[in-house]
């Protein structure tokens, strides 16, 4: 193991163990298998994949071979190196620095409020394709806000009592989704047979036309859909034999989440053309045109089923943000009140209420003069280049990690990581190109790109004032 090969990094991670002996191991190698799958399977991005047509299905495939089988042998490999409550931000402080952990965690944080924030547009866009009366409430801003409101109030709730209850609801959310999902990939095959539907080939290989807006396309449905594998090693200190479970969770979803990707992309298609296609809800919209006149039951149903797995991913993603000022807090990169534990649900309150504050004040601002899909992809391709940014850091520890770290790898990981890091460098650039219409493409990406630079140097400033405070106080 590394760290027996390495004494300070061995009393790094002894103190991490330390902090992390307060909190209740609650999960178990069933609960990360189902919350793997909620995480890596994202119903966002099959409108995104829809936008490639009949080329998806050999954009998926690269994909998988350049990104996601490499996530899935590195995140594997630092988990069993380092098992340790906070996942990458830990795992990038130890590899390098704590400037550099601490900015993993800050672009980490980000994505996490950022995409949060979007529950009330994905709540209200679900209820109207459920419930044809509610239709105006997808186009009305106050609904949504209010939808908003009420929705990270109970995230605050859920993720402040903790995993005892929290995982059941988590775990609910990720059979909703694999329920869903199977009766969307099903309906075109049962269509087909009873000739409602013209022939269906779901893995039809198209090659894909080599331009930007394609480019563009294939980076966000690949970082975006197909990342996640790492977030679940943020709860290692609350999951039970962490350096072995977090591991094996990967193996067993991987492959049944690659094949939900492809068919359930193909299905949409059945129904929905790429330029037609609902951003915010592909699945209902393909659900309703599905099952036509006959879905008056089923397609409600069906509809409740992915809210369910948006609410409950939702609530993991924010009970793991929350995790991470606590680690930092652990660390002394920021103040104690960051760590402090409820003393009944031993979780991090504090840095609760603030992240709840912060992806209220985030879910208003997106609202303010753009209409909802473009609020929509936003805040997604905000939170999602966050994400990235946090990834470079990722794939750049098997790569770029001092040895006197005691982080080695071997040269097919390495090339895995290498692959890794060029595919999220792709997606990072190409996050200002918008692949919905947009009122103004220019002030579209003058957006991504000023907030994502300015929230970096936000960072970059909130740690270095941290440092220099507790400077003085060791002076």
């Amino acid at each position: 193991m590394a760290a027996a090969e390495n004494p300070s990094l061995l009393q790094a991670e002894t103190e991490v163990q330390s902090h992390s002996a307060g909190l209740r191991r609650e999960l178990g190698l069933l609960d990360l298998i189902l919350a793997q799958i909620l995480l890596v399977v994202v119903p966002d991005f099959f409108g995104t994949a829809v936008k490639a047509g009949p080329s998806h299905v050999v954009l998926w495939l690269s994909a998988m071979l350049l990104f996601f089988i490499p996530l899935a042998l590195i995140v594997a490999h630092l988990n069993r190196l380092m098992p340790l409550e906070g996942g990458l931000y830990e795992w990038a402080r130890l590899a390098f620095n704590d400037q550099i952990g601490f900015l993993v965690a800050w672009n980490l944080w980000l994505f996490i409020m950022l995409y949060v924030a979007i529950i009330g547009l994905v709540t209200t866009t679900f209820l109207a394709y459920a419930v044809p009366s509610l239709a105006w409430m997808a186009d009305n801003k106050w609904a949504v806000l209010a939808a908003s409101v009420a929705l990270i109030a109970a995230q605050m709730l859920l993720a402040g009592i903790g995993f005892r209850v929290g995982k059941w609801f988590n775990n609910a959310g990720s059979i909703a989704v694999l329920i869903t999902v199977a009766v969307l990939i099903a309906l075109p095959l049962v269509n087909a047979r009873h000739g409602t539907l013209a022939a269906f080939h779901p893995l039809r290989l198209v090659a894909p036309p080599l331009t930007v807006f394609t480019l563009s396309v294939f980076s966000k449905m690949t970082f975006g859909a197909l990342s996640g594998f790492e977030y679940v090693a943020i709860f290692a200190g609350e999951s039970r034999n962490p350096a072995r479970n977090i591991g094996r969770s990967i193996l067993i979803t991987a492959p049944v989440i690659a094949l939900i990707y492809i068919f359930a992309t193909s299905s949409i298609l059945a129904y929905v053309s790429p330029g037609a296609v609902d951003v915010i809800g592909p699945i209902p919209q393909a659900l309703r045109r599905g099952f036509g006149n006959f879905g008056a039951v089923i397609v409600p149903v069906a509809i409740f089923l992915l809210l369910a797995n948006y609410l409950s991913t939702f609530s993991l993603y924010f009970s793991g943000s929350a995790r991470l000022p606590m680690a930092a807090g652990w660390d002394h990169l920021l103040p104690s009140w960051f760590s402090r534990l409820h003393s009944r649900y031993k979780t991090p309150v504090n840095s609760i209420l603030f992240l709840g504050g912060a992806t209220l004040a985030a879910s208003i601002a997106a609202l303010i003069g753009v209409g909802e899909q473009e609020a929509y992809e936003l805040l997604l391709t905000w939170g999602f280049t966050f994400y990235g940014i946090a990834y470079l850091a990722l794939f750049a520890i098997p790569l770029l990690a001092p040895k006197s770290r005691g982080i080695r790898t071997g040269l097919a990981l390495r090339a895995a990581a290498a692959s890794g890091l060029l595919v999220t460098l792709l997606f990072v650039l190409l996050s200002i190109f918008p692949i919905i219409h947009v009122e103004s493409q220019s002030r579209y990406s003058l957006k991504i790109a000023a907030v994502v630079l300015g929230a970096n140097l936000l960072g970059w400033m909130i740690y270095r004032a941290g440092q220099r405070k507790r400077d003085r106080t060791i002076a």
